[in-house]
């Protein structure tokens, strides 16, 4: 069977939160799945579980007719690691977010696996090329990040070590791809890249509470309402060109003024901002825009937030 099929099997091991949503994905897709906990018991309850979660939401209307029986004629359980993984291409670890628990888990799914096998884990946190180390063949080893719930959130993080084979990477993201998923390569460090700055943004929030500029419920409605408005749409350095990255370098002295050399404008900012890119307006800044296509950005912004309030309203009707 060409690649354009794989993975013809998958198995994920760990049937938590994740573990099970990430099987409802791939048997949802019509992807043979079996999920393998660290009991039968526990193994065939997940797979209920995720068979009776996908069945609400396609009541909701929330997926497509149909996902629900599909996901039942492809998604079973397994009573060990062992027997979950020996004919799978692809074997997904979601097991707890601790580096000994995974590292056991390995022995046991390389013990079992074909060497052809790819393993992934879905570490939201651990560098990739820690866990590589326990591996005896860290080629076929990369980390997959899901997001909550993983039917439903598009992105996963793809983060390959220096040992990662680049067919692997290829098969994954190719795989993600089929199932409808944005998936992204990045480097590997701690948290990656969603993890890294999502943190940020709590400890910056926590601290304000701190201070007491305002309450946990101000803030959540502040940001939800600001520049959380614009997220579902656009990033943090499109979000930046439209605003200017001169005004952006102004207000990053003022935080620093008041706030310590923590909010120092970083280096690449001040290195745009110098040469005169100052983004939408000046039609290079982080992003390379014509005029007519930072137009199109804006008429699109314009468009896309009227949307998302009109949306917001019904919700909060």
């Amino acid at each position: 069977m060409s690649d354009a099929a794989w993975p013809r099997k998958v198995a994920v091991v760990g049937a938590g939160t994740m573990g099970a949503g990430i099987a409802q994905v791939f048997a949802a897709h019509g992807v043979p799945t079996v999920v393998v906990d660290a009991s039968p018991e526990l193994s065939e309850e997940a797979r209920a579980r995720a068979v009776e979660l996908l069945a609400r939401l396609e009541a909701a209307g929330s997926v497509e007719s149909g996902a629900t029986a599909t996901a039942k004629r492809h998604l079973s359980a397994a009573a060990t690691i062992a027997a979950a993984v020996g004919d799978a291409d692809l074997v997904v670890e979601a097991v707890f977010e601790r580096p000994d628990v995974k590292t056991a888990a390995y022995e046991e799914i390389e013990a079992a696996a074909t060497p052809d096998t790819v393993i992934a884990t879905n570490t939201s946190s651990i560098p990739i090329a820690e866990l590589a180390l326990a591996l005896r063949r860290p080629g076929r080893f990369l980390g997959v990040h899901w997001f909550v719930p993983p039917l439903l959130v598009p992105c996963v993080e793809v983060i390959p070590t220096a040992s990662t084979e680049p067919g692997v990477v290829e098969k994954v993201l190719g795989a993600l791809t089929a199932l409808g998923k944005t998936a992204v390569a990045v480097g590997d460090g701690p948290g990656f890249v969603a993890n890294r700055i999502q943190f940020a943004m709590f400890r910056e929030a926590a601290r304000i509470v701190e201070d007491g500029v305002a309450t946990p419920e101000q803030v959540d409605e502040i940001v939800r309402s600001s520049f959380g408005f614009r997220l579902p749409f656009f990033g943090p350095f499109t979000i930046a060109d439209m605003a200017g990255l001169d005004v952006y370098a102004d207000i990053f002295d003022t935080l620093e003024r008041g706030l310590g050399e923590g909010f120092a404008a970083p280096a690449v900012l001040r290195d745009h901002v110098a040469r005169g890119e100052y983004g939408v307006k000046a039609g290079r800044g982080f992003l390379e825009l014509s005029q007519d296509e930072a137009r199109e950005l804006v008429d699109r912004r314009d468009r896309a937030y009227v949307a998302l309030a009109r949306l917001r309203a019904e919700g909060e009707s």
